[in-house]
């Protein structure tokens, strides 16, 4: 397989033409504060007005940070069903277009499951040396949980659609099973790749609704700043310390969880690939920040496969299925890490003890579990899964509940990075990375239009 080179190009945002949209015009001041300072701005300033709103009691200022936060994730939960539908029929459909499809699927979900081994072991580990469950105090938390429970029973039936799908009403309104659609979207994608060229006319739709949708969703995205600040203050005026102590060596453990496996697995398995992890960092970053601040794998996705392409030089094609496939299945964070150090808290909590085949167990459920996590509600419903399997009280997930806000941040951030790093790793496994592109100089994918793709790599038989 070879690819066409490709030189990264530059941004709109270098050069002498700086700050100036595509059509020559200047944009607004505020639009030229690169993305990423955008993000840190309003973290700074949302963390002030949560601190504002706590220890002066202003609920008036709590109301409207919270209301902001929730009409940004509102937003991108309302582009999810289609999204995902839609990405993941047409990323199946391109495998057609890349050599040794099968291959490149199976390593990607051999790096998965290796990753994620890893990412519960740790977890595991920081568990039993730190003992997070000891001085939590269960009548200490207010917390209630409503949802339903996750059982083996509960997840695989659960595969199979009860209608096209996995749509169902409440009194809440019309929700949609992500994981259902996962399913629809793989048997349809199949079904499309097997019908060759009588499917093309159908391909075609799906990608023009895919690119209006992305479209649709880099509008939203634009607006992160925004719902940063609302999503953080809400958190520091909400969850404050009188809820955060009691579990704040869970809190610590499940960050620093991650920040190991971020910031010293995932760059140990770039460098024994003979990438830089610097450089790994650099391109993916765009997209771990917004991850962090949208707390989304699914709302992050089309950014994360822009920086996977434009930034790493991962083959379209192959970026196009794998990043998909990823975002809702791929989950380090919330479906290893979390998991494992729950188990262990709330067992310590109520005083029961795990042996062995526990923690073989856990770490069983993690990796064979994780497409239960669905990209918006995983940790959550990897909790419940995982409680249930070893017979642990599920009163540990309302207690969790309550600080999850604080800990979603960073387990999303690692799921997103991870989703990034697999498909780099096995695109250089198989001979198709752009190292050209992943060691030249960045582009700015987020202040640009999304459907403009300036030479975009490609992998050819």
């Amino acid at each position: 397989m070879s690819h066409a080179p490709s030189a990264a190009s530059p941004g709109p945002d270098s050069g002498p033409d700086a700050g100036r949209a595509s059509g020559g015009r200047r944009r607004p001041a505020f639009l030229r504060v690169p993305f990423w300072a955008q993000i840190v701005l309003a973290l700074v300033l949302g963390v002030a007005l949560g601190l504002v709103a706590r220890l002066g009691d202003v609920s008036w200022l709590t109301t409207t940070l919270q209301t902001i936060g929730d009409v940004f994730v509102g937003l991108l939960k309302a582009v999810v069903p289609p999204l995902v539908f839609a990405a993941i029929v047409v990323s199946i459909a391109n495998l057609r277009q890349v050599a040794n499809a099968a291959r490149l699927a199976a390593q990607t979900l051999l790096w998965f499951m290796i990753t994620s081994l890893i990412a519960v072991a740790i977890g595991l580990g920081l568990g039993l040396l730190t003992n997070p469950g000891r001085s939590a105090d269960v009548s200490a938390q207010g917390a209630t949980y409503d949802g339903g429970t996750g059982s083996w029973v509960d997840f695989l039936t659960g595969l199979v659609p009860a209608n096209f799908l996995g749509i169902s009403s409440s009194e809440s309104g019309i929700s949609f099973n992500v994981l259902q659609i996962v399913v629809v979207a793989l048997a349809i994608g199949a079904a499309a790749l097997k019908a060759g060229d009588k499917a093309e006319p159908f391909l075609g739709i799906m990608r023009s609704f895919l690119a209006v949708v992305q479209q649709i969703l880099w509008w939203i995205i634009k607006l992160a700043p925004l719902g940063t600040l609302g999503l953080i203050g809400a958190a520091v005026a909400s969850y404050g310390w009188d809820l955060l102590g009691p579990l704040a060596v869970f809190t610590v453990d499940v960050y620093v969880g991650c920040a190991i496996v971020m910031f010293v697995v995932y760059p140990v398995i770039a460098r024994l690939h003979g990438l830089s992890p610097a450089k790994f960092f650099s391109g993916a970053w765009p997209a771990i920040q917004l991850a962090f601040v949208s707390r989304s794998s699914v709302g992050t996705m089309p950014l994360t496969q822009r920086v996977t392409t434009r930034n790493l030089g991962v083959p379209e094609e192959y970026a196009s299925f794998a990043v998909p496939f990823g975002a809702t299945t791929k989950m380090d964070g919330c479906a290893a890490i979390y998991p494992a150090l729950a188990a262990i808290t709330v067992a310590q909590i109520f005083g029961i003890p795990l042996g062995i085949q526990d923690y073989l167990l856990i770490a069983f459920v993690s990796v064979i579990g994780s497409a239960a996590t669905a990209g918006l509600t995983g940790a959550v419903v990897m909790l419940t899964l995982t409680l249930t399997t070893l017979g642990l009280p599920l009163e540990g997930v309302a207690l969790l509940l309550a600080i999850d806000p604080i800990l979603d941040m960073m387990r999303t951030a690692t799921n997103v990075a991870g989703q990034a790093l697999v498909p780099t790793i096995v695109a250089k496994r198989e001979g198709i990375l752009d190292q050209e592109r992943y060691d030249g100089p960045r582009i700015d994918v987020t202040v640009d239009d999304p459907s403009d793709v300036a030479a975009p790599v490609r992998a050819a038989a």
